[in-house]
């Protein structure tokens, strides 16, 4: 890490070894907390803000994807209807992310994601009832290495599924909801993924995608 907080081997992290740098996602919590929850500062030149600030990170960062997930919600025409809700809980979750240190510290936000999470399983069933196919439930299933090549899986529900390895080439993936899934190895490749729902960039770099791979 350089004296500026950024990674000097950004650019080399695969053929070095640290995939799991390449497919961590902080939504943008580690900028807000250095700019907003703690003025500017930072743990190197104030190195008693460090405690409160590793402490305060995780929280911040499930506050930021609960943001990332209620933000690409209020995109889908199909849960339109739901719109308004998914607005007061975006706006009460910014807020409750503009808390001091202290505040977040205490904060449960395990609780907290309990209350929203259903209101984001409603938005996805509305999609993907209109989605066509058979749309399979396999939400928190296990589907390590399963082969799923080239089967139907339109409006699927992958919620928190383990799909390690599995073989998803040329599946029909289209509004198949992907929140939480662990794709970490699994085979997309030649996979329709249009209008996917909550698929998250750093899904799709655990996964194999590329045409470069055998």
């Amino acid at each position: 890490m350089n004296d500026d907080f950024r990674c000097d081997i950004h650019e080399e992290l695969p053929r070095r070894g640290f995939r799991g740098c390449v497919v961590f996602d902080c939504f943008g919590a580690g900028q807000r907390i250095t700019q907003e929850t703690f003025g500017g500062r930072d743990w190197r030149s104030a190195p008693e803000l460090a405690g409160d600030m590793f402490a305060v990170l995780p929280v911040m960062r499930q506050l930021h994807e609960l943001m990332w997930y209620l933000t690409e919600a209020l995109a889908l025409d199909e849960a339109r209807r739901l719109h308004p809700e998914l607005r007061a809980a975006l706006t009460e979750t910014d807020g409750l992310a503009a808390g001091t240190p202290a505040e977040l510290r205490v904060l449960d936000v395990h609780a907290y994601r309990g209350r929203v999470n259903p209101l984001l399983r409603r938005a996805s069933e509305m999609v993907r009832a209109k989605a066509g196919g058979r749309r399979p439930d396999h939400s928190g299933a296990q589907l390590i290495g399963r082969r799923m090549r080239g089967a139907d899986l339109r409006g699927a529900s992958f919620r928190g599924a383990v799909l390690i390895g599995a073989d998803l080439r040329g599946a029909d993936l289209r509004r198949a909801d992907f929140t939480g899934a662990d794709l970490r190895g699994a085979d997309l490749r030649e996979a329709d993924l249009r209008g996917a729902l909550f698929l998250t960039a750093a899904q799709l770099r655990s996964a194999v995608t590329g045409a470069d791979h055998p």
